[in-house]
């Protein structure tokens, strides 16, 4: 919606250089900006496009400012003050309150008269659904689950069973959260599944992207804390325990009953095996995964970035290499004679 810069300024406490009473209504990068867009400068990266910028105005750094040829908008963090104003320039779809005549409610639900229910939504015996809260197209909610206010399920979500979300969360298509973990018993005879009794407990403030996955506890809860990011195509299994404000990008995979700290990072393609313990402050490469407990906070990678393949080839065979020339130290160091195949 237009609102001026002067008022965005105002509500977020920056200083502005420029007209106050120029409106912006959308949000663009600094090369396709136009006249009633609201842009930002990170880094060094995109510097060069500011000088030639048509965005009504710029959100950088104040030691930024000297460059740029339109109103600027000043933070020390300009990405993070770019999230918060372009949720007010532009504020997510509203919906009236209602129930589309295709749904089903269960006649021990509860739903708020705020929220509202699209095409062939169904909501389960004991369910509750909050204020405000969007269940989108197709979106089925099992038996004994409780959606917090405010909620966004955007389409085809579904929650198996004892699912319990807190306020303010977003779920995007495809989301499935409280399906049966993988627990299965080996016997002389094949595997005998192992019932899955557990729920799902997800905090306030919590996203999570297309066709992830949350499975349920087998005994206990599977836990998800307050503000966590969750992309695309991750795998949360039975009994994952993950602290507040970590994130996970796409394809991210946690093996059941790890349990992972606050304010973690795995970037995309890492994970954890089963039953192991992160500390807060971890960063996890791309395509790395952690085998054992993690105790100190930092950056832990294990992955080979690509090459071309006649390198990659020379290198292989060097490692493969590697066990006789281990060998050969070995008994050099011992004062043997060292065979030279």
């Amino acid at each position: 919606m237009p609102i001026s810069l002067g008022e965005l300024a105002t509500q977020f406490g920056c200083e502005l250089i420029g007209d106050p009473d120029v409106l912006v209504s959308g949000v663009a990068s600094l090369r396709n900006a136009g006249p009633e867009s609201l842009s930002f400068l990170v880094g060094s990266t995109h510097k060069k496009q500011l000088s030639s910028t048509k965005a009504a105005a710029v959100i950088l750094r104040p030691s930024d400012a000297g460059d740029s040829p339109v109103a600027t908008i000043l933070h020390d963090d300009p990405y993070a003050c770019y999230a918060r104003m372009a949720a007010v320039v532009c504020p997510p779809p509203t919906y009236r309150p209602g129930v589309h005549a295709s749904a089903v409610v269960a006649s021990s639900a509860t739903v708020a008269d705020s929220a509202h229910l699209a095409a062939n939504v169904v909501v389960g015996e004991s369910s509750v659904i909050g204020e405000n809260v969007y269940l989108g197209p197709g979106t089925v909610i099992g038996p004994d689950c409780s959606i917090g206010d405010d909620c966004r399920l955007i389409a085809n979500v579904t929650l198996a069973r004892s699912v319990a979300i807190g306020v303010r969360g977003i779920f995007h298509p495809g989301v499935v959260i409280g399906s049966d973990g993988f627990g299965n018993a080996m016997t002389p005879d094949g595997w005998v599944k192992i019932p899955q009794l557990g729920g799902v407990r997800i905090g306030d403030d919590v996203e999570i992207g297309a066709n992830t996955t949350v499975d349920c506890g087998a005994l206990e809860d599977t836990i998800i804390e307050d503000g966590v990011r969750i992309d695309n195509l991750c795998m949360i299994g039975h009994n994952v325990y993950i602290g507040a404000h970590t994130a996970m990008a796409g394809t991210t995979a946690i093996a059941g009953s790890a349990v992972i700290g606050k304010r973690c990072l795995f970037a995309g393609r890492s994970g954890t095996v089963g039953h192991i313990t992160v500390c807060d402050d971890v960063t996890v490469a791309a395509m790395t995964w952690l085998s054992k407990d993690v105790t100190t906070p930092g950056t832990y990678a294990a992955s080979f970035p690509a090459v071309d393949a006649k390198s990659w080839s020379k290198q292989l065979a060097r490692f493969r290499r590697l066990g006789k020339l281990i060998e050969r130290v070995t008994k050099l160091e011992k004062g043997g004679k060292a065979s030279s195949d």
